[in-house]
């Protein structure tokens, strides 16, 4: 499964954030620079304003119904975007933007996170957006597999489920 611009870009970031544990301004440097992410720089109000948004953002992932994650997806569009433009810049092809032209780092950040996950959705469908299915592991995954049915955020817990019910068949019946 390929993804634009922004369905890309987008839609991993938004994964990447959901997941991380440190959201300090130096450690979402270094994850907005991991997303190619130009506006980089947080100050810490902006840190812990993203913190907060996020919040919004993690429900979208894995959500099963496909209208109560459109609602979701559309309140953080209505937040995060001004516009939706064509933009060509450094290179890249002629992609959507989602916001005007603004030296908000945050707001770019949500509009990028808000438009990849509007795209994704649109494009490639909302199951695409997971959340890990072994028990106890919250982590979240864009899906780019192929047929689409990816269920593990890691080979690490689809191995461990694997096992689990592997060991559960083999127990001899009491």
């Amino acid at each position: 499964m390929q993804f634009n611009h922004y369905g890309g870009t987008g839609a991993f970031l938004a994964a990447a954030l959901a997941n991380a544990t440190d959201l300090s301004p130096a450690a979402l440097e270094r994850l907005l620079t991991e997303h190619e992410m130009t506006s980089r720089r947080l100050d810490r109000a902006q840190a812990a304003a993203l913190a907060t948004w996020l919040d919004r953002v993690r429900p979208v992932f894995g959500e099963p119904d496909p209208a109560r994650q459109i609602r979701l997806v559309n309140d953080l569009l209505t937040e995060a975007t001004t516009s939706v433009r064509i933009s060509v810049h450094d290179g890249h092809p002629p992609h959507l933007h989602y916001i005007n032209d603004t030296d908000d780092r945050l707001a770019r950040v949500k509009a990028t996170v808000a438009g990849g996950l509007a795209v994704a959705l649109c494009g490639a469908g909302g199951q695409r957006l997971g959340r890990c299915g072994r028990d106890g592991c919250a982590t979240v995954y864009v899906d780019t597999s192929r047929n689409g049915r990816r269920r593990f955020c890691s080979l690490a817990c689809a191995n461990r489920v694997n096992v689990a019910a592997h060991r559960a068949r083999a127990r001899p019946a009491a």
